[in-house]
């Protein structure tokens, strides 16, 4: 099973197929596939793809389960024998995804290769 490393929202996530995640909110309906190709690594049993800075041919595409907003947080800030006090909630917004189907595409042989193969 392969594991891959991708970035969206500015956050980078590691991920198989099967996983459930929650991301930054996305413009997208409940049920509606996503695909992402900005992977930066392919991790699995052959070894490692590390891309320069992305992985060529490799994709993730995930289902949007639902959108929503997580719980409130409070944003107290003080300064202490000023009178400053600023209080604030704050409830980020997220979709939850699961990951469908991670897609590494064969990279071609380079010619250097293929030229050595046919001289032999």
């Amino acid at each position: 099973m392969a594991h891959v490393i991708f970035e969206t929202g500015g956050k980078q996530y590691r991920v198989t197929e099967g996983d459930e995640i929650y991301i930054e909110k996305l413009d997208a309906e409940e049920g509606a596939k996503v695909k992402f190709d900005k992977v930066l690594a392919v991790l699995s049993e052959d070894g490692a793809k590390i891309g320069s800075p992305l992985v060529k041919g490799a994709t993730v595409t995930a289902k949007v389960v639902k959108s929503g907003k997580q719980k409130k947080i409070i944003v107290y800030k003080m300064k202490r024998r000023k009178g400053y006090r600023r209080k604030q909630g704050h409830r980020q917004p997220y979709t939850k995804l699961v990951v469908e189907k991670v897609a590494v595409r064969a990279s071609k042989p380079k010619a250097e290769k293929v030229e050595a193969e046919k001289a032999e």
